[in-house]
């Protein structure tokens, strides 16, 4: 043990395995206690630290993992005051062990190094800000998100969810203000906001069967982005652009495209985006740097999905496909007048009655050069077709096994959006719409 006119510096070089009680003031049988009665103490690990599973370690003071430390955590950490990590700071995959950042003092997250947890949990009662992140961490499994927003936007911080990991409970009184990465091409929701708002983007890979070492980062600003990028500088047929928050949505890895959905709420979106007439419609809208102007992304508006957080406050939820990446909100436009050439039965019941057992589209062999494309409210491939028609190649209520889920199994009952891509005189035609599947 070291002091100095600040604080103490408590040094450790030895597996935790084989701690010496000198150490520290509290030992326990199956809780090892950190503990001292100066509050400006630090621990500061220069060696190894293994906490073993079924093993609790809990630190009361600011903690250091400096350039040479090693620290594996394999049981239960209670972190109640400052994290610093200089140095590597680990898990065995095999094990599950758990992080909690808690108690009822502000804590910052730094260090020069990436933290790699299993899983997380935040709790933290200080304040409605409590967690100050200025590093990055990363988690393997699980993030519980139980109490206190995570700034990480102030601090140019970031959370990563590895191609597993998934989190639970976010709200408006938990979330991450800043950008969260989600590596892998499973379906994820963003636990993102900003300021007292926690407002989700949701996405997933429109392909499943290419490549899937993807990675993607999405951020949600409560602002005005008509400072950042002019709303007058636009597609003609955008009527109205939301002048009240935006996302940001990068690729950072990979080529495959997404299916994007952003959530509209009562508290932060216009109320134009939910009272709006009959002829018009809300779509998505990205800044293209490319054309220096808003351009229309698409998408349909649904009711908010179940798999989504229940502390979501978010009442709808704008689903598309995108065709680039950037800034992201959405956006008033005239709705497109109808094609009558097609007319698309979106209601399915396929139990071999004779009703309603096939996807109609009335008038598709006209047009032989399509494609026809279904997802899931999780934006989810189902199914996917070249020249469908009204007779042999028809979308029956089945997955055709070319996304995640298994050939010829039944789908479950629920909305799905489809996309209807054609080929008209030399010119590109797209239909989009949702398509009701009663498989009770």
């Amino acid at each position: 043990m070291m002091e100095n006119s600040m604080y103490k510096v408590y040094q450790f070089k030895s597996n935790i395995d084989v701690i010496k009680e000198k150490f520290f003031s509290c030992l326990g049988f199956s809780s090892i206690l950190f503990c001292s009665v100066n509050s400006n103490a630090q621990f500061a690990n220069q060696g190894d630290v293994k906490v073993k599973e079924g093993t609790i370690l809990s630190v009361y003071m600011n903690y250091e993992n400096t350039n040479s430390g090693n620290f594996i955590n394999d049981g239960l950490v209670y972190i109640f005051e400052d994290w610093r990590n200089n140095g590597t700071v680990t898990f065995s995959p095999d094990k599950n062990g758990q992080t909690f950042f808690t108690g009822k003092k502000d804590q910052r997250i730094d260090g020069t190094k990436i933290a790699d947890f299993q899983n997380l949990i935040f709790e933290n009662y200080s304040g409605l800000i409590p967690f100050k992140l200025a590093t990055t961490i990363s988690v393997n499994n699980k993030t519980e998100f139980l109490n206190g927003i995570i700034d990480a936007d102030t601090f140019n911080g970031k959370m990563i969810f590895q191609e597993d990991a998934f989190h639970t409970d976010a709200s408006d009184l938990a979330f991450v203000d800043g950008q969260v990465q989600k590596n892998g091409y499973k379906e994820f929701e963003f636990p993102i906001g900003d300021e007292l708002y926690f407002r989700p983007s949701y996405q997933d890979q429109a392909d499943k069967t290419k490549n899937n070492n993807d990675s993607y980062t999405a951020q949600y600003f409560y602002k005005n982005s008509d400072a950042i990028h002019s709303h007058s500088s636009k597609d003609q047929t955008i009527k109205l652009i939301n002048n009240k928050e935006y996302w940001n949505v990068t690729r950072d890895k990979g080529t495959n495209q997404i299916v994007l959905s952003l959530t509209l709420d009562s508290n932060t979106t216009p109320s134009e985006f939910f009272d709006h007439d009959d002829k018009t419609q809300v779509i998505m809208v990205r800044w293209d740097e490319t054309a220096a102007k808003w351009v229309r992304e698409g998408g349909e508006v649904s009711e908010r999905m179940n798999k989504g957080s229940k502390g979501a406050g978010y009442t709808k939820l704008l689903m598309g496909k995108v065709n680039g990446y950037g800034m992201f909100t959405m956006a008033l436009v005239d709705k497109e007048i109808p094609n009558d050439d097609l007319i698309v039965y979106n209601a399915l019941s396929p139990n071999d009655d004779g009703i309603n057992d096939t996807f109609l589209i009335k008038g598709i062999d006209k047009y032989p050069d399509n494609t026809v494309e279904i997802y899931n409210r999780w934006g989810v491939k189902v199914y996917e077709a070249k020249s469908y028609n009204e007779s042999d190649v028809m979308f029956r209520g089945y997955s055709d096994g070319r996304a995640t889920i298994n050939r010829n199994d039944k789908l479950p009952t629920g909305t799905y959006f489809y996309i209807i891509k054609y080929t008209k005189e030399q010119r590109g035609m797209q239909k989009t719409g949702y398509l009701y599947i009663n498989n009770q």
